[in-house]
């Protein structure tokens, strides 16, 4: 069985939280969770305990897309740098500055 997205795993772990937050028991929740996600039991359970311990629903992020740009040499050099530093995609650098400049961008309009 293939690994779950980040998106469909933030699902399966709100469906998990909403099924303990109406009150089902865990082996009640741990069967509804593998009918309705095909998932193995162990991993209904991983699911359940995950949340416990959370105590809230977690966001439910984008699907990523692959998408080829070109860069300045430097560019891609400061990338790579903060990509370590930070212990953070490279991708997941761009989005942040994209979506920062173009709320900047509309405020200005």
């Amino acid at each position: 069985m293939s690994r779950s997205t980040d998106p469909e795993r933030a699902k399966r772990l709100n469906a998990a939280h909403a099924l303990l937050a109406r009150g089902e028991e865990m082996a009640k929740a741990a069967d509804i969770l593998v009918n309705r996600y095909g998932v193995s039991r162990r991993q209904a359970y991983r699911y359940l305990e995950e949340v416990q311990e959370l105590g809230h629903p977690v966001p439910v992020g984008e699907v990523s897309v692959p998408m080829t740009i070109k860069v300045p040499e430097s560019v891609a050099q400061r990338l790579r740098e903060e990509s370590r530093t930070r212990g953070l995609a490279i991708g997941e650098i761009v989005a942040r500055a994209v979506r920062d400049w173009v709320a900047r961008e509309r405020g200005r309009g």
